[in-house]
Parts: C-alpha cells; sequence; structure tokens
C-alpha cells in the first residue's frame, strides 16, 4: 500500500474524487440521464466517448435481463467479435439463459435440442461439464422450480450472467471492469485486514 492504513484519518478527500467515483458508477452501470444531470449539477466534463459504449452496453444488458439471450450473444459478438468466443465459460452462460427459457416454457423437446446442439459442445471441459450437468437435471423434473438446481431458474442467476457480460465488455475495451466504488471496498477490506493483523483484534471502519 502507498500509505499506511493508520494514517488514513490524515488524508483529506477531495470533491473532485468522489463526483470521479459516482460518476465511475454511472458510466459502469449505463445509467446515461443520471449521468448527464450529475455532469450538469457538477460541471464536469461529460466523458463523451463513453456515452456510445453505454448505450451498446445497455442494450446487451437489458437483453440478458429481459430473456432474450439470443440477442445478446449477437450484439455482443458485433461489439466484441472475439469475446465469447476467448471466454467460453461467459459463453456458456449466456446460452445456459436460453436453456432455462425454454425449460421455464415446458418446452422440453426444443430444451433438449437445444442443449445438444450449443451446450453439450462444451461438456469438453470439466468446470464446464458440471455446470452442463445441473441444467440438464432441470428436465427431470415436471416442475423444475423444485429441483434442487432451482436457482438456476431465478432473477438471481440472470443478473449474475448480465454483470458478468458487462465486466467482460468492458475489459475487452480497456475500460475498468469494476466500478471506483466497488475497488474503494475493497480497498476497506485490505486495510481493515491490514490493521486487524497489526493490533491483533477485530476492527470496524
Amino acid at each position: 500500500m502507498d500509505v499506511d492504513p493508520r494514517h488514513y484519518e490524515q488524508i483529506g478527500i477531495k470533491d473532485n474524487d468522489i463526483h470521479n467515483i459516482v460518476l465511475s458508477y454511472l458510466v459502469h452501470n449505463c445509467y446515461r440521464e443520471t449521468l448527464e444531470s450529475f455532469v450538469d449539477c457538477t460541471g464536469m466534463r461529460e466523458p463523451a466517448d463513453y456515452i456510445e459504449d453505454m448505450e451498446k452496453r445497455k442494450g446487451i444488458f437489458c437483453c440478458v435481463l429481459e430473456g432474450n439471450a439470443l440477442k445478446a450473444i449477437e450484439l455482443t459478438e458485433q461489439v466484441a467479435s472475439d469475446l465469447l468466443e476467448n471466454n467460453k465459460d461467459l459463453h456458456f452462460d449466456l446460452l445456459s439463459l436460453h436453456f432455462v427459457e425454454l425449460v421455464c416454457a415446458k418446452k422440453c423437446t426444443e430444451a433438449l435440442e437445444f442443449a445438444q446442439n450449443k451446450l453439450m459442445p462444451f461438456g469438453k471441459e470439466q468446470k464446464l461439464l458440471e455446470k452442463l450437468e445441473d441444467f440438464l437435471s432441470l428436465l427431470a423434473y415436471e416442475e423444475p422450480e423444485k429441483s434442487p438446481m432451482f436457482h438456476l431458474l431465478g432473477s438471481e442467476y440472470q443478473q449474475h450472467v448480465a454483470d458478468k457480460l458487462n465486466r467482460a465488455i468492458l475489459a475487452h475495451r480497456n475500460l475498468p471492469s469494476y466500478t471506483a466504488v466497488e475497488r474503494l471496498i475493497q480497498q476497506t477490506i485490505v486495510v481493515r485486514q491490514s490493521l486487524n493483523q497489526d493490533h491483533g483484534k477485530y476492527v470496524f471502519l
């Protein structure tokens, strides 16, 4: 660390630092209207080069959350042609969302055909094979929501994949894949752990 954690109290926080943290959060999550209002209120310069990127990412993000994973894949390939090819885990997760949509719609035959054609080729890797088995197990239940893998049907998994894709696109464009707020929280955890080691007791920050 550049500064001893015990001296953090002596470091002043500038308004500009706070503004940059908020701006980072708004850009990361594609909150364009809020970003524009924030920029107007603070007098900051609008990151014009990010606006087009935000709109593209927002479109992809919304497709995932709205249950249109195949469209999200199509849009992602337009934005970053080699991203999914080089990130099989993410590609599998996106395809799995479409599989889940078919299962929830009781289109079991179509779901099985989709799994055979699109998901099973990923089974060559042990990690993805285990995930594939978890998804295929949903077909064994007349009511998939009562299966041990019911969490794969929920909005939390959908949100997880959307966030994962958003970070991957940002990283592909050489932009921070984590917001300044998230990095600040990570730094806070590191500081707390450091202080705990120094003092031998639990420290609240």
